[in-house]
């Protein structure tokens, strides 16, 4: 979105009408850094009149130019987030959902911008974001049971997909037999997944993206749980191991919750509030599958910058990162023949 006179005129006048108020008035209208698939804007808006009435401090989320396969709808993840606040898990509180694309050029939505910070590297390694990692891990294991909590039975979100462990590897094989390029390592551990793939699972909610960088800290503690956009239904530990892949942990390798904490920080909070146990053998799996889906990932963000709608070094970079990842399977998949 290119943010001008013209569209900030429109963005207050659908503000002023969604939130039924006389009148709305746009004091701060900033593009936030961090969304690398959708756009985040900072607003602060003042309102005049109606139930609203007074200052918000909130944040327009916006439909990216070039779109990534996996992500909902604007639309279908408003209807996520409004179930995520019935449901108690942390999260933004969705305002309004806007679909007009003459208001500012694409969909979105407005959420109550909470407070904290979500910068990845800053919450791995700041001690002053951070100072005590014991309870931040605590608080992300237990709302993460909490989400884990949501099944397909209690909710209506038909629109969410339902994959698990073999339905993910036929899902990830599937995107890579269209690449012109091999990438005979990934073949390789989503093979590894499918001999070693669960033979029951569990289906709930999962977010498919809960990790540090999308979560807030504040006063260091779990202020609220950021974008919605991967997630569906599935085994809930695929959450688990994408918190604890190496990927997340921002160079706090010895942290191996997503770089923040030790697992006997989080494991026990997790399972006494999950009611599942995780076990090593879990973990390794769903980490092997983590670093499949972020390598599927990855190209995909690498193809919007080539495709010449987006162009990003951001996104450029992105595909770089494929090497890394083989890595990470290769040196898991050999703790398990």
């Amino acid at each position: 979105m290119q943010k001008d006179d013209a569209t900030t005129q429109r963005v207050a006048r659908f503000v002023c009408d969604a939130a039924g108020a006389g009148r709305a008035e746009i004091i701060a209208f900033e593009r936030l850094s961090g969304g690398a698939v959708q756009q985040n804007w900072a607003l602060d808006v003042k309102l005049d009149g109606g139930a609203h009435a007074g200052s918000h401090r909130l944040v327009m989320r916006i439909d990216a130019p070039a779109r990534v396969p996996e992500s909902l709808t604007r639309a279908q993840e408003f209807r996520v987030l409004e179930t995520m606040q019935a449901a108690g898990v942390l999260a933004p509180r969705a305002l309004w959902l806007c679909e007009d694309t003459s208001v500012a050029g694409r969909p979105f939505f407005l959420m109550e911008r909470l407070p904290g910070i979500a910068a990845g590297h800053r919450v791995a390694r700041d001690p002053a974001v951070v100072p005590d990692r014991t309870r931040l891990a605590r608080d992300l294991a237990a709302n993460l049971a909490r989400l884990h909590a949501i099944t397909p039975s209690r909710v209506s979100l038909p629109f969410l997909p339902t994959r698990l462990a073999r339905a993910d590897i036929a899902h990830v094989r599937a995107y890579l037999d269209r690449v012109p390029e091999p990438y005979p390592v990934l073949e390789w551990g989503l093979r590894w997944c499918e001999r070693h793939a669960p033979e029951r699972e569990q289906t709930t909610f999962v977010h498919r993206d809960y990790r540090t960088g999308n979560y807030l800290v504040h006063e260091g503690r779990l202020s609220g749980v950021l974008d919605w956009e991967f997630c569906g239904f599935g085994n809930p530990l695929s959450d688990v191991g994408w918190l604890f892949a190496k990927c997340w942990r921002f160079g706090q390798h010895h942290y191996t919750v997503g770089g923040v904490a030790k697992p006997a920080d989080f494991l026990p909070e997790y399972e006494k509030h999950s009611g599942r146990k995780v076990s090593a053998d879990d973990l390794v799996y769903w980490q092997v599958m983590a670093h499949l889906r972020w390598a599927m990932l990855a190209l995909q963000q690498c193809e919007r910058h080539r495709s010449g709608i987006e162009p990003s070094l951001e996104l450029a970079l992105t595909g770089h990162l494929i090497s890394d990842f083989e890595q990470e399977i290769l040196a898991l998949t050999q703790t398990k023949p």
